[in-house]
């Protein structure tokens, strides 16, 4: 085991209020998730989930946690939320067949953003289900903290693809959770703004979202600050407009007040804490400058405040920088400092010649003025100063539950987790 330590089986990270005590972690991966492939150039790669876990297993993280295989989500479970043609669609799409062009439009599946690929359907029944499983151990207080590297997709809509996302597993994920719990935040740290959770629970007060994204003349367009939801949903979306070049501390600068208000006024049950990872410097696709300690620095103040909490994946196409990410994610979830310096493995190659965690940022300008910042918080923190109290609940929504166990890794399949 390669893991930084004093004592025991890790170091632990400094404290933040009372965040000085170990969480239960329960961990989801499938081993065949990093099969999927959605064709030539295209800059998302499921490999960089397993990529992701073969650090996890290298650095002796996952006999620090529960590692479970998650059951594949039912199409009932996607018609939770997505409708019932859509899901259809997706459950006979064949990328060898001649498909309707006027169905592809209607459902945006193209050959340059959302691809019809080999083994689609299974695709989505994985990553999803691997939220939805997550969700329901939060659901029975199995677990504080649950994780799960594939999901994420959080452009999804109720009847169509978009951003490489086909089913939004976050969606399904907090619906599950809104079974036991009166109210769920959903935070996003993606560079790309959060929209298909947004639009979904926009018009209720028991989902509030806090996307931080870039915008302006950016996918998806969407998450302006006067943004602010509707109906009974109005005040509870939230979203903080960031420009190019942010940097940690601007970052950080933002998002620690935003969210402290936001835990102060709404209370939640449960947090869904999307990472995605091209806020990163140097992503493929991204135009932010956060390092992996930054990002993970969100991670680590979600965790202080001791509230169940849900880390899914997202965005991220400089894959040797999602692994970095993501494994320096789950040690923060777990307490323990990873070393610096990456053990040698089946993917060293992938990130050399340093290979360190831990990388510089780049000196590209960071756009984000202070005035710009401060003006951005007083008026999201004004917004929010307008919620005085928690929301009543007005309702449950029951579903049927998944009626299989998730699998147990530690029993099913020993060589994943007690390597």
């Amino acid at each position: 085991m390669d893991v930084a330590s004093t004592s025991g089986g890790g170091s632990s990270l400094p404290s933040v209020g009372t965040d000085g005590t170990k969480r239960r972690v329960c961990y989801f991966y499938h081993p065949t998730m990093g099969n999927f492939y959605y064709g030539n150039g295209h800059p998302m790669k499921p490999h960089r989930v397993r990529m992701t876990h073969a650090l996890l297993e290298k650095y002796g993280l996952l006999r620090h946690m529960r590692v479970l295989r998650p059951i594949p989500a039912h199409e009932r479970d996607f018609c939770r939320f997505h409708a019932d043609d859509y899901i259809e669609f997706l459950r006979t799409a064949d990328p060898s067949a001649e498909n309707d062009p006027a169905t592809l439009r209607r459902f945006n599946i193209d050959d340059v953003e959302c691809p019809i690929f080999q083994g689609l359907y299974k695709f989505c029944q994985l990553y999803a289900g691997a939220s939805i499983s997550a969700a329901r151990q939060v659901n029975l207080d199995h677990y504080d903290i649950v994780i799960n590297w594939s999901g994420g997709l959080h452009h999804a809509k109720k009847s169509m693809a978009s951003g490489f996302c086909y089913v939004n597993d976050v969606v399904l994920a907090i619906l599950s959770l809104l079974e036991t719990r009166d109210r769920v935040l959903y935070v996003d740290i993606d560079i790309h703004h959060g929209d298909g959770v947004e639009e979904a629970f926009y018009t209720t007060d028991r989902v509030m979202s806090v996307s931080f994204h870039k915008f302006g003349g950016y996918f998806p367009g969407t998450g302006h600050i006067d943004d602010i939801g509707c109906d009974r949903g109005k005040y509870y979306a939230v979203n903080v407009p960031l420009d190019d070049g942010i940097d940690d501390e601007s970052y950080l600068y933002v998002f620690k007040p935003v969210v402290a208000k936001a835990m102060e006024v709404f209370r939640p049950n449960a947090v869904v804490l999307q990472c995605g990872a091209d806020s990163l410097s140097g992503d493929r696709l991204g135009c932010f400058n956060l390092s992996v300690r930054g990002h993970g620095e969100c991670v680590k103040y979600m965790r202080s405040f001791n509230v169940p909490l849900m880390l899914l994946g997202g965005g991220g196409y400089t894959l040797h920088n999602v692994a970095r990410c993501w494994c320096y994610e789950t040690g923060v979830a777990l307490g323990i400092e990873v070393a610096n310096k990456i053990p040698d493995h089946q993917y060293s190659e992938y990130f050399g010649p340093l290979f360190r965690i831990h990388l510089p940022t780049t000196n590209m300008a960071n756009k984000n003025s202070r005035k710009s910042l401060d003006d951005t918080i007083a008026k999201v923190l004004a917004n929010l100063s307008k919620l005085q109290a928690a929301p009543s609940v007005q309702f449950k929504e029951q579903s049927s539950p998944m009626d299989l166990d998730e699998i147990d890794e530690d029993e099913e399949d020993s060589n994943e987790s007690d390597e």
